[in-house]
Parts: structure tokens; sequence; C-alpha cells
């Protein structure tokens, strides 16, 4: 078997023709398919608005920064512009049960008329009824009602004056009260001229006060009955005058609403509350008015205080709209989705009313689409759960979070629930929709519909003439200059290695309009008008520089001598693996030391990585494979008698992944053949149970990373790296490494198994079994299994009967 050949600069270059774009600037491509690459989420998403109906809301999912937002904002606005504007919504007061508040609704714009004509109803019932009582005419008629209970009330008394006179009787008005007393011609008798009286008189003159008293007392008993009449007709009076005032400022409105009943009630109740509190507005006194209770957004004057109830507390008003609503709620909390009722401060206590009900999310968007990105709902508390629960019922119903949590204890109210009816979109990505599918089962029933937006693209000339496109539109968008064929191309590459992928373009348009937009920096700073292949350069430069720090110190620690790698000269059991680190924004690659120690033992290949905890489960697994190769390609027949030790040296951090399975294997091989390694040769790429070599991930940051370790100490024709052969699609790299390649400085050997890699890294054949079942002599694999076959036999020589007898008499003497 013949050792692979490094990767030619023609091999490595990314072959993208842009012969056919016939464009020297991205000025000159015209405008094309505005969502390059998601036809999927783009048929799903229009079946999803096309349905209206209950359950057939939306996900939306894919990785940040794919456009999924904008993609929502052009195609919603295109959707709603064709729909009809839904309904206003208000809440009134209830005027038979106050905590209770009424929901009307109105055409579109309607809702803000009415609580117009309602300010203006409170504000001439202000004035016009307290003018009724100033009236002349008012006043003459109150004035004769008063004047009949004044002449009853005489007349009753002059009737008892006269016939307490005939009897000799006068009729006194004394602090006391009224009473009665003897007088003679003309005088009120004092005590001894009526001593003097003979005893007939007196006792005739003691029956007459008897009688007269009797008669007072029931004269003094009619008069409050006499003020009642009085009063009830006072208060008729007051009715019928306001009643004429109502009933004319009412009667316009209930014409103009003539076709909307709900309304029409309402006018009805207020003018029944109007005439039922009609003393109010003339008697403003506290203790008159009816009870209340939770009131504590009103005026404590009276009259306001009655008046109010009569306003409108509009929640929804689409007077400024046209076609269906949409609703980005970019903080979407319970109260910011269902909506709140706020509550002022009074007296020591929380109080509210219908006039401090405030809308949600859910509202504002009724009739149309609400958007919010999932996992902040999930953030929030009990958002979810509302949110649910409106779609389930499919109506709007405004709770107190604290109440419903016991959390408070205030006057609160209870509004008449809206109903709902919506498309909610949620943003996410997907492993929030796959969880919560899993998990809750209420949602597959609420989300029927999935627009999954790919982060790919399909290299061929199709669609980069559609890529070239969407840069192009970006430039537009943004006012950016254009970009000359030079940069496009810097762009395109750049755009590959976004997707680690020779074959797919990256759809992340966030990050190719962050280069974009720093490449139009650097244009402005060289005063161009054209961004060219430099611009981008230095953007990807400057990018780099920004936040490549932590690759700076470990580089310099390497260089340094501080972490131990070694890029020279052969060692055995020691080999360069390749580790990436993702810093979220920012993943590069360096290399790091796996060495590895064999001896005679139980056939254990330790993990020392495992032992302290320091790996994940897959990177343990990929260990396990290794130890089942070893069992499966040597000595099939006998006992695997070796104990093996592994180690990522200078390793102090959490290590996870397969990608150094192969380096590890290589580490051991050479322990087990005591054939070195070339140090200036790194290895990334898992390794399974056949020996086959399987892609990685980070092969571009692994691959470069080592390079600039070795650029740094000294390029020569023996540095390289070898990497899995199914990688050779995703390798996207920088100029300098494929400058090196082209000179012979640096090498990449693609490879399939793990022999290829050890004959690379020994520079000897790694020998395969012959028919006899055996590897060549002085083959890799034939000393392998040579050093195996005498572990073997050790393990034989100790597991002998005499050797166990001494053993266990040995044992016995302890």
């Amino acid at each position: 078997m013949s050792s692979p050949l490094p990767l030619t600069r023609q091999q490595l270059e990314t072959h993208i023709s842009f012969t056919e774009i016939p464009y020297e600037t991205t000025e000159e491509i015209p405008e094309g398919v505005e969502f390059v690459g998601q036809k999927r989420a783009c048929e799903a998403f229009d079946f999803g608005l096309s349905l209206f109906k209950p359950g057939y809301n939306i996900f939306v999912m894919g990785p940040p920064g794919i456009g999924k937002k904008t993609f929502l904002e052009k195609v919603l606005k295109v959707k709603a512009a064709q729909g009809p504007t839904p309904l206003d919504w208000c809440y009134v007061f209830n005027f038979e049960n106050e905590s209770k508040p009424k929901a009307l609704s109105f055409p579109a714009g309607k809702a803000s008329e009415f609580a117009d004509d309602m300010a203006r109803l409170v504000d001439d019932l202000k004035i016009g009824i307290p003018a009724i009582f100033e009236s002349d005419e008012y006043r003459t008629r109150a004035q004769e009602i008063e004047q009949e209970f004044i002449d009853k009330r005489e007349e009753a008394f002059n009737k008892l004056r006269e016939k307490a006179q005939k009897e000799g009787i006068a009729l006194l008005q004394t602090p006391a009260g009224i009473a009665f007393a003897p007088f003679k011609d003309g005088e009120v008798l004092d005590p001894e001229r009526y001593n003097a009286l003979p005893e007939e008189e007196k006792k005739r003159i003691e029956s007459a006060i008897r009688m007269l008293q009797e008669e007072l007392t029931a004269i003094l008993r009619q008069i409050p009955k006499w003020r009642k009449d009085v009063q009830n007709k006072l208060r008729e009076l007051n009715r019928n005058y306001i009643q004429g005032v109502v009933s004319g400022l009412l009667e316009e409105l209930k014409a103009k609403y003539k076709h909307m009943d709900k309304v029409l009630s309402h006018l009805e109740e207020i003018q029944k509350d109007v005439l039922k509190n009609a003393e109010s507005f003339r008697t403003p006194k506290e203790a008159e008015l009816p009870p209340f209770p939770g009131m504590g957004g009103m005026s404590r004057e009276p009259l306001e205080y009655l008046l109010k109830r009569y306003k409108v507390n509009v929640i929804v008003d689409h007077s400024q709209l046209s076609g269906q609503p949409i609703v980005f709620e970019d903080n979407p909390s319970f109260v910011n989705i269902v909506g709140r009722i706020e509550h002022i401060a009074q007296m020591g206590a929380l109080l509210t009313d219908f006039s401090l009900i405030r809308p949600g999310a859910l509202h504002r968007s009724n009739g149309g689409y609400l958007v919010m990105d999932a996992l902040r709902v999930l953030s929030h508390p009990y958002a979810w759960e509302g949110l649910k629960r409106a779609l389930r019922s499919q109506q709007i119903k405004i709770e107190p979070l604290g109440e419903a949590l016991g959390l408070l204890s205030t006057v609160s109210l209870e509004p008449q629930p809206i109903p709902l009816s919506l498309k909610v979109i949620l943003i996410g990505d997907r492993l929030i929709y796959y969880l919560l599918y899993q998990l809750d089962p209420e949602f597959k029933d609420l989300f029927k519909v999935s627009a999954d937006f790919s982060e790919e693209f399909e290299v061929n000339p199709q669609n980069l003439h559609l890529y070239c496109q969407l840069i192009a539109s970006l430039c537009r968008t943004h006012n950016l200059a254009p970009l000359d064929k030079s940069a496009l191309r810097h762009i395109v590459k750049q755009s590959l290695r976004y997707s680690q992928d020779t074959q797919k373009f990256s759809l992340h348009t966030r990050r190719i309009l962050d280069l974009l937009e720093e490449s139009d920096y650097w244009r402005k700073k060289e005063n161009a008008q054209i961004i060219t292949a430099g611009h981008v350069r230095s953007a990807i430069v400057s990018y780099s520089n920004r936040i490549n720090r932590v690759q700076e110190k470990i580089k310099e620690s390497i260089l340094r001598q501080i972490l131990l790698v070694e890029t020279e000269g052969k060692k055995i059991g020691q080999v360069n693996g390749l580790v990436v680190v993702d810093m979220g924004n920012f993943s590069f690659g360096y290399p790091t030391k796996i060495t590895a120690r064999v001896r005679f033992g139980n056939g254990h290949v330790i993990d020392i990585e495992r032992e302290v905890k320091l790996s994940g489960p897959i990177h343990s697994k990929g260990v396990l494979i290794l130890s089942g190769l070893l069992a499966g390609k040597y000595l099939p027949d006998e006992p695997l008698s070796l104990s093996a030790t592994l180690a990522f040296e200078q390793s102090y951090s959490f290590v996870e992944g397969d990608s150094a399975s192969a380096a590890e294997l290589c580490a051991l091989l050479s322990a087990l053949s005591e054939q070195p390694i070339a140090q200036s040769i790194a290895i990334t790429g898992s390794i399974n149970q056949l020996g086959e070599i399987q892609p990685i991930g980070g092969v571009n940051e692994k691959v470069e990373g080592f390079f600039d370790i070795c650029a740094s100490r000294g390029l020569h024709d023996q540095c390289g790296v070898i990497i899995p052969w199914s990688n050779l699609q995703h390798l996207v790299l920088k100029e300098e490494v494929l400058d090196a390649v082209e000179k012979g400085l640096f090498k990449i050997y693609p490879v399939k198994t793990i022999d290829e890699v050890m004959e690379i890294l020994t520079g000897i054949p790694s020998g395969q079994r012959g028919p006899e079942g055996k590897y060549p002599p002085g083959s890799l694999n034939g000393k392998v299994e040579e050093k195996l076959s005498q572990f073997a036999r050790r393990a034989q020589k100790f597991a002998s009967p005499n050797l166990k007898t001494g053993t266990e008499s040995m044992e016995g003497n302890e």
C-alpha cells in the first residue's frame, strides 16, 4: 500500500468560476430573489399564513443571523396589507357589576370616535345638568312645590290657632317648641291670674289644651309626610328636567350607533344611571353617592366621580391602520402579552377601575400577526402558560398575575374576555422547537406549522448568480459602496469558510453583512469609491485581531515552551493532536501533545482524562472504540494483555469530542511498535473499530492553528497536517497556508485508514496480513503484533499452575 500524497494548491483551491458573472461591480447586478436558498421555509410559511385557523400558528426555526426576522417583516408586510383591518376594542363601566367591566367592539377607527363622543357627553352633562337647576323656569317650578308645602303647613297651624282662640287659648312659639296658654283680653294669663280663676274654668281650659295638643301632635306627624311628598315632587321635577337634557344629548348618539346593539344598551344604562343619580348633580354630597368599590382612579369630587363612569377606555385603536396589524413583541412578559390592570395607591390600599386596564400584545395583534422570540417567552415566568391559555380558549382574559399566584391581595377587576383570532409566530433555534415538541403536549396542537430556515446553500453556477444578487442586495439595502469582482470573490470565499464547506454558501446574512460593513469602513479610510479585495482582507484581519487575544496567549505559551509542543524530530509514544476552541464569535485551533505508555497488563486502555472526569462521553466513547480496534486488529485469537495509559498533556480543562481518537491510537501504536513519530506533523480525525479515519469538525481552524505554530518557528518541507479524506470538501484555507503548500513548506495529507496515517508519521510501511495471516516482518503492524504477542506469552506464564500456587501461598502467608 502506497502512502497518500500531500495535496497540491490546485486541489485546495475553491473552484468557483466567476466567468459567468458578467458584471464588474455589484452595482451592475440586478435585483433578484429576495430570500436565497429558503424555498422550504418560504413554502411552509406561506402555507401557515394562508391557513388562518386555530392551531396553525408558526414556529420559525433556524440559527441566529440568517435573516429570519427580516424575512418575516417583508413577507408579513405584504400579507397584512391584503387582509381586513380588525375591530377596535374598548372597556366601559358595567353598571350591573362594577368589578366586571364590559368589552365593546367597533369597526376600525370607531372606538376612539366613540370615546370622543362619550367625553363630549360627559362635558355636556357636567355643564348642562347644573345649568338646569339655575334656570328661572326650574326655580319657579321648584318654588311652587316648596310653597305648596309651606301653604299646607301654615293652613294647618292657622286652623289650629283659630280653634284655640275660640277656646280662649293662645298658640305660642317658644324656644322649646310650640306651646298653649290661656289668655284674656288679648293677654296671656300669668300664674296668679290663672290661679284666681274658678275651678270649673280651669278644668275647661285644661281640657281644651289637651284637645289642642292632640291636634298639634297630629299636625306635626303630618309635616314629615308632607315634606317627603315635596321631596318626591322635587326629585320627579329633577328627573323630568334631566330626562329632557339627557334624552336630547343621547338622541344623536343613539342614532349614530343604531346598528350596534351593545353600544345602544350601554347608552341606555348611562341614561338610567344619570336619572338614578339626578340628585347628585344638584347636591354633590359624598354621602349621597352610590356605592362604587374599587374606583381608586376616580376623582373624589361627587360629580366627577359619577361622570367618569360614562367615559371609555380604548385599548385597541386601528384608526391609523390599513390591513392587519403586525406586532413584534421584544419583551414578551406575561403582562406584556396578556395585558394588565394597573392600580393606584389610595389611603393605604391599592385600588383600580376600568380606565386602568392596559392592553397586551395579544390585544394589539388580534386579527393579525404576533411575532415573538421563543426563548424570551420561555424565559419570562408564566408568559408561555398565558400565551397557551389564550390560544387554547381563543380569548384574551386579563388577570393580575400577582393575585393568581397569591402574592397580592387587592381590590381588582375581572374584565370581560375578548375573542381572539390571530397568527402567532415564534422565532427560535431548532433545539427549542424539538424540546417543546417532546416535552409540552400542547405545543404540537398550537403550533402545527414549522418553517425551518437553512443556513447553507448549495454551490453551483446558478446559485452563485443568486448569491451574488444577495450580496448586491445587502449593499443596496444598507447603503454600502458596491464591490468589484475581486472583493465579491473574497466575500464568497469567506462565505464558504463560514459554512465550513466548499460545496455550501453560508446563509448567515448577519455575518456577511458585518463583513460588508467593515469592508466599507476600510474603503472609506482610503477614500475609495469601490470596495476591493484589499478592503475585504483588511476587514477580516481587523476582526480577527480584535478578538484573538486568547489564541495569541496560547500561541505565545507554545512558542515560549510553557505549553510543551514539539514540532521537530521524532518521539516514541508522542503525537501532536489538534483541538478547537470555540469562543462563540471566534474559534481557533492549536496543537496539543498526546502521549501513550504501554506495558504488560490485563487488557485495559486507561484514558486519564476520563479517570479524572475531565472528558465528556463522546471522547470516552472514542477511547473505547480504540480499545475495540486493537482487540480486533491484532492477535484476534489471543487475549489482549496490555495495560496502556493515554493523556492530553498539560490539559487542565474539559475535553470533549472524538476528533483526537486517531491521534491517541497513533501514540499507542508508536509506543507498542517502539517506532518514533514525526513531531512536525499533526493529526486530526476520529477512528472507528475498522481502522477507518472519520471526518471531524473545525478542520480549517485545526490546520491553520498548527500552521501558525510551524510558521512562527520556521517552516520547512517536513511540516504538515494529516486530515480525514472526507474533510477535503470542508477545506477553505487562508492564502498564507495555500502559499506555503505551493512552495512545499507545508503539507496536508488526506487519509482514509490508520495504516496510512502511521506510514506518514513513522516513515515505515504499516503492512497487510499475508496468506499465512501474519503481518510482514519489520512492518509497523508486525512490530505492534509482536509486542502484543510478547505480552500474551507473559500472561500465559503468569497464569501457569505453579505460579498460581506460589501466589496463593504468598497470599496465605500474608
